[in-house]
């Protein structure tokens, strides 16, 4: 994984990324195509198809907001071709707001088919996504900011953006 950007940089710019989100995706398409053209099982008429296509709607636009938030007006690669940990912004919010938005985003276009059987999809994306980061990049930034980011941790959720905790 050679995606350093300057000489000295600790961290791959990239990381585990382009992997994952291609694998979630994947995922969420191989379900979609089982649960709605295979087994034709699931799917839901009416008000709750209105109901999952409108939550469908608002976690893409929600993780849309979010990944470019933290992709592109962030200076996150700034920060990591310096070796220097990021905590504001979106920072304050969400460990992880790249991953996050996208995964946000695969889950709103797996909730447009207005299937049951999709959620279930969706939930094992949140969970792939929570171990493969817990087991690389949290593992590669605990070994190069040690207490500093353990203490981040502590303040700031992993993949769900929300309101920054109060310190002890």
């Amino acid at each position: 994984m050679k995606n350093f950007v300057k000489e000295g940089q600790k961290l791959p710019l990239y990381g585990i990324g382009p992997w994952l989100i291609s694998g979630m995706g994947a995922l969420a398409s191989a379900g979609v195509v089982l649960a709605v053209y295979v087994f034709h099982s699931g799917t839901l008429t009416g008000g709750w198809a209105w109901v999952f296509r409108a939550a469908g709607v608002l976690l893409i636009l929600l993780g849309l907001a979010v990944w470019v938030t933290g992709a592109l007006r962030s200076d996150m690669d700034e920060h990591i071709a310096e070796n220097r940990l990021k905590t504001d912004g979106i920072y304050a919010w969400v460990r992880n707001p790249m991953y996050s938005g996208c995964w946000m985003m695969i889950t709103g276009a797996s909730l447009q088919w207005h299937n049951v059987w999709l959620i279930p999809v969706c939930i094992f994306n949140w969970l792939l996504m929570t171990l493969v980061l817990n087991h690389t990049e949290e593992k590669w930034l605990l070994k190069l900011y040690g207490q500093k980011y353990t203490e981040y941790m502590k303040r700031v959720n992993r993949c769900i953006p929300w309101k920054r905790r109060a310190t002890e």
